[in-house]
């Protein structure tokens, strides 16, 4: 029988069930130093949407497929018209991943579903759960594929053209594995998009803070430096007459990480790859390629760090010539305050301690923020380490910031009836 609208501040998720789902999960593609291999559109990616899909649909959930992949288990509202409010992330892995960096956020949709059937919870507006295509880019490029074509980022055939290393694309790994959807994608409204993730960074465990208020994700542009100066014999050459492209290269990593921290505390800058030719032990080297990847939380301090970059290395003494190209922007992403604010209200409620953080790392829900009102929780990871088969988060944060997401999709959706009383 029907009751009439009830109080859910005191529904709670089943935090061993999520548990037991992420290692269900795990066990797929699960490598023997306890972390997942599960590249995109592998077979086992297969398994795993296969899994995630049966899992929806045990709880009379439709499931659909796009065109790129990305899945979406849909839970009717009593208004079915409504914008669906979705939660979401990724299931495919790095490959030497872990067991929550993407499969949380899909998992922790999955249970507030599950928390909701269990007390019979109808919602006013339809609840989804999407499963993004590719978000890791670790097998084919662009990084968040499925988000940034529903996003319009990028094009559907530019995405299906992809190729991974063997020559492999998109379009025939979506065949094979039987998750090339027929709908199109993106093109309508969504309510609103959460998205639970470990925070894969040291702050919050740090600060003993279980709850991270994401507010937006940093604006990046990365850059490819050729430095070039002459390769000459290490003996008989002079250290003044010199031509050392890897010397220039030095001043260049020193430039990059004071560039981070004279615009701190969001600021980052980074040398990640560095190639020296000749490379040669006795022979001075002539040219350097290497890269910078500058980030920030606002595109006024993104483009001042980048001005320092290039004046910088207009400045470094040596004799060198230096080629420096930008080759990747993201512009800086803020997420909306309004779910920003009901999850920091229910966190509150909850009595979990909070804090406002940035996301130093891309997601899907950047992609999401362009098309709809967007916000991220993040809790805690062990030592902030990810992309890693070490990667740990602790039972109880993981069902905090669930709990978290359950009161946000509720307030955003509305409840519209219950059938029975709650437990």
């Amino acid at each position: 029988m029907e009751t009439s609208i009830p109080d859910t501040k005191s529904l709670r998720v089943n935090g061993s069930r999520l548990w037991e789902s992420l290692m269900t999960l795990a066990r797929i593609g699960a490598t023997d130093k306890g972390g997942v291999r599960r590249l995109a559109l592998t077979d086992l990616d297969r398994q795993g949407r296969d899994l995630v899909a049966g899992w929806a649909r045990e709880l009379g959930c439709s499931v659909r497929v796009d065109a790129i992949g990305n899945m979406f288990m849909r839970r009717a509202g009593r208004r079915d018209e409504l914008p669906p409010v979705m939660a979401g992330s990724h299931i495919d892995t790095q490959p030497t991943g872990g067991k929550f960096d993407g499969n949380y956020g899909v998992l922790a949709g999955i249970e507030v579903l599950r928390t909701l059937h269990d007390h019979g919870i109808q919602t006013d507006a339809p609840l989804e759960v999407a499963v993004w295509t590719n978000e890791e880019g670790s097998r084919f490029v662009p990084v968040m594929m499925g988000s940034g074509v529903y996003a319009g980022a990028f094009t559907l055939d530019h995405a299906l053209d992809a190729v991974d290393r063997d020559g492999v694309s998109v379009r025939a790994a979506l065949k094979d594995i039987g998750y090339a959807g027929a709908d199109a994608v993106g093109g309508t409204a969504v309510g609103a998009y959460f998205e639970a993730h470990i925070e894969q960074g040291p702050v919050l465990e740090a600060a003993d803070i279980v709850i991270g208020l994401v507010q937006g994700a940093l604006g990046q542009r990365w850059y490819d430096l050729t430095i070039t100066g002459m390769e000459a014999h290490a003996g008989p050459t002079p250290m003044a007459l010199r031509h050392d492209a890897l010397l220039a290269a030095a001043d260049v990593v020193k430039l990059v990480n004071q560039i981070a921290l004279d615009h701190a505390p969001h600021a980052r800058g980074t040398v990640g790859c560095l190639d020296t030719y000749p490379n040669s032990r006795n022979v001075i080297p002539g040219q350097v390629k290497m890269t910078v990847d500058l980030r920030a939380a606002d595109d006024a301090t993104l483009d001042r760090m980048a001005a320092a970059l290039r004046a910088g290395i207009a400045a470094v003494p040596g004799g060198v010539t230096m080629d420096l190209r930008e080759v990747v922007y993201f512009p800086p992403q803020a997420f909306a305050p309004e779910l920003i604010g009901m999850l920091g209200e229910g966190a509150r409620a909850l009595g979990l301690s909070a804090m406002d953080v940035v996301s130093g790392a891309g997601h899907d829900a950047v992609y999401l923020a362009r098309v709809a009102p967007t916000a991220m929780i993040f809790v805690p990871c062990k030592d902030g380490i990810s992309h890693n088969e070490i990667e740990d988060a602790k039972p109880d944060h993981l069902e905090a910031g669930c709990n978290v997401l359950l009161q946000a999709m509720l307030s955003k959706a509305g409840v519209a009836q219950a059938q029975g009383a709650l437990a």
